[in-house]
Protein backbone atom coordinates (compact mmCIF):
# COMPACT_ATOMS: atom_id res chain seq x y z
CA UNK A 1 0.00 0.00 0.00
CA UNK A 2 2.70 2.32 1.03
CA UNK A 3 4.35 1.87 -2.41
CA UNK A 4 1.50 2.82 -4.63
CA UNK A 5 1.29 5.93 -2.74
CA UNK A 6 4.79 6.38 -3.25
CA UNK A 7 4.43 5.62 -7.13
CA UNK A 8 1.60 7.76 -6.76
CA UNK A 9 3.93 10.79 -5.37
CA UNK A 10 6.67 10.12 -7.78
CA UNK A 11 4.89 10.42 -11.05
CA UNK A 12 2.80 13.50 -9.84
CA UNK A 13 6.22 14.99 -8.60
CA UNK A 14 8.44 13.75 -11.96
CA UNK A 15 6.10 13.18 -14.81
CA UNK A 16 3.67 15.66 -15.08
CA UNK A 17 6.07 18.60 -14.96
CA UNK A 18 8.26 16.91 -17.41
CA UNK A 19 5.23 16.30 -19.74
CA UNK A 20 3.55 19.88 -19.44
CA UNK A 21 7.82 21.44 -19.99
CA UNK A 22 7.91 19.25 -23.18
CA UNK A 23 4.44 19.93 -24.40
CA UNK A 24 5.08 23.88 -24.14
CA UNK A 25 9.20 23.12 -25.67
CA UNK A 26 6.76 21.31 -28.43
CA UNK A 27 4.68 23.96 -28.69
CA UNK A 28 6.82 26.50 -29.09
CA UNK A 29 8.92 25.08 -31.85
CA UNK A 30 5.45 24.15 -33.92
CA UNK A 31 5.09 27.92 -33.61
CA UNK A 32 8.45 28.82 -34.52
CA UNK A 33 8.12 26.63 -38.05
CA UNK A 34 4.53 27.19 -38.89
CA UNK A 35 3.15 29.82 -37.07
CA UNK A 36 0.30 29.81 -34.40
CA UNK A 37 -2.01 26.82 -35.00
CA UNK A 38 -4.54 25.08 -33.02
CA UNK A 39 -2.45 22.05 -32.36
CA UNK A 40 0.41 24.81 -31.07
CA UNK A 41 -2.54 26.45 -29.20
CA UNK A 42 -4.32 23.09 -27.64
CA UNK A 43 -0.41 21.92 -26.71
CA UNK A 44 0.03 25.43 -25.06
CA UNK A 45 -3.46 25.23 -23.28
CA UNK A 46 -2.35 21.73 -22.15
CA UNK A 47 0.41 22.53 -20.69
CA UNK A 48 -0.94 25.53 -18.82
CA UNK A 49 -3.56 23.28 -17.59
CA UNK A 50 -0.87 20.92 -15.96
CA UNK A 51 1.36 23.48 -14.97
CA UNK A 52 0.51 27.02 -15.51
CA UNK A 53 3.53 29.47 -15.65
CA UNK A 54 2.35 32.17 -13.02
CA UNK A 55 1.08 31.17 -9.75
CA UNK A 56 -1.27 32.70 -7.94
CA UNK A 57 -0.63 33.79 -4.82
CA UNK A 58 -2.86 32.94 -1.66
CA UNK A 59 -3.19 35.51 0.93
CA UNK A 60 -3.63 33.99 4.37
CA UNK A 61 -5.63 36.72 5.51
Amino acid sequence: MIQKRIAQWAVMAVAVPLAAAGARRLSHSLEARRGPTGVSRLLTKGADLLRPQKAKRRRFF
